[in-house]
């Protein structure tokens, strides 16, 4: 493959991170359940929220997966385990104790009414203490919050290493010759509906590794799919000539998702299993149309490109604490919603800009925020995803 057709994909990963920031930032003034919630918090902007809901965190394992394939041509099974090791769990841990106590913090105050200082829920904090409780149960600590990608991302990274570059590579050429007309469509959006059908009930989305089996019956897939067909070039294009009828078959299925939360809860409770089938087409359409479009628009290199590379992973360590340390300040402020939230969010990118600007100057810092050794000016489209995707 061509190393100009990698490009694309450090894009849509920088996207999908910024992305993230404005739907966390979201998450504050919506009704479904947060960590803290804005005291104006209605349904307003849920729709806009439902349109990458769906499909954002799949295209980043997807993406992550490319990018293990990569690696594991390059440095085979066992350098592979050691370099996302490194360069996972280091930034897990540190951000386990040093960036995300700040989210339990404030949600306790929220939540709980907690009194304390700080200084004293830390105590608490990295003791494990389990006396944080209310309806929705009791709080976990210590925990990861946003970062539990990056565990998950290390166990399928694992599995990626055991299984070899030649099994991966097979794979990714069996998919190409079965994945093709309906069946692109059909076959993975059936897959993902069969999930939410069977599993979701049973085991919703809780980011608790070893109790997560939906979660895991999504992620899993999409990081071995991106792992496949990274070297796949017709799987890419094949995505880009579709690119239209995909797009509007997303905006179909989110249709009809805004459709079904507008009913009542006994429509809603008739109508389940056909929203989740729904739901999964808007996940799987998603994901081709936005694959599809970067394929065709955004084979692109330039300083912009080798910058955002390296500043999206800090971004998205620090992103999430800062959002809600921003929103408990800003309360006193009594600023509407939409000013606020935009504050928010300009705010949010530049201290993690700033800090990002303090990391990638500073050896010792670089490897607690993912940061491998300082590339070269000149890094090419393989060298960004492969040393700087996590």
């Amino acid at each position: 493959m061509d190393n100009k057709r990698l490009y694309f994909l450090d894009w849509l990963r920088i996207l999908a991170f910024f992305l993230l920031v404005l739907y966390h930032t979201g998450m504050y003034y919506v009704t479904w359940d947060w960590h803290v919630k804005s005291p104006a918090a209605s349904g307003a902007i849920e729709p806009l929220m439902l349109l990458s809901s769906p499909w954002r965190m799949s295209l980043l394992f997807l993406i992550g997966g490319a990018a293990a394939a990569f690696l594991l041509d390059k440095l085979g099974g066992k350098g592979l385990a050691k370099e996302r090791s490194k360069r996972l769990l280091l930034p897990l841990v540190f951000g386990m104790f040093f960036i995300v106590p700040p989210q339990s913090y404030f949600e306790v105050v929220s939540d709980v009414a907690y009194q304390g200082s700080y200084l004293e829920f830390m105590k608490l904090y990295v003791t494990g203490y389990k006396g944080f409780c209310d309806h929705n149960g009791c709080l976990d600590m210590p925990t990861w919050n946003h970062l539990w990608f990056l565990p998950y991302l290390w166990i399928y990274t694992l599995l990626l290493a055991a299984a070899g570059s030649r099994r991966v590579q097979g794979a990714g050429a069996w998919l190409l010759r079965h994945l093709q007309g309906w069946k692109l469509f059909v076959l993975p959006i059936a897959f993902l509906a069969a999930g939410r059908i069977l599993l979701l009930p049973y085991w919703p989305h809780t980011h608790n590794l070893t109790a997560d089996w939906h979660n895991h019956a999504l992620s899993l897939p999409m990081f071995l799919l991106g792992a496949a067909m990274a070297r796949q070039d017709g799987f890419w294009q094949r995505l880009a000539q579709l690119r239209f009828v995909a797009v509007g078959l997303f905006l179909a299925s989110w249709a009809g998702l805004l459709a079904f939360y507008s009913m009542g809860d006994v429509f809603q409770s008739a109508w389940l299993p056909l929203a989740r089938v729904v739901y999964a087409t808007c996940q799987w359409s998603g994901i081709l149309a936005v694959c599809g479009f970067g394929y065709r628009h955004l084979n692109v290199d330039n300083a912009k490109r080798r910058y955002l590379t390296q500043a999206v992973f800090p971004v998205y360590i620090l992103h999430q604490s800062l959002i809600i340390c921003l929103a408990m300040a800003l309360r006193a402020a009594g600023l509407q919603p939409a000013v606020e939230g935009v504050l928010i969010v300009l705010l949010t990118l530049a201290i993690s800009f700033a800090v990002f600007e303090v990391v990638r100057r500073v050896p010792l810092l670089r490897p607690l925020f993912g940061l491998g050794k300082a590339a070269g000016p000149q890094a090419g489209a393989r060298d960004g995803l492969v040393q700087h995707l996590a």
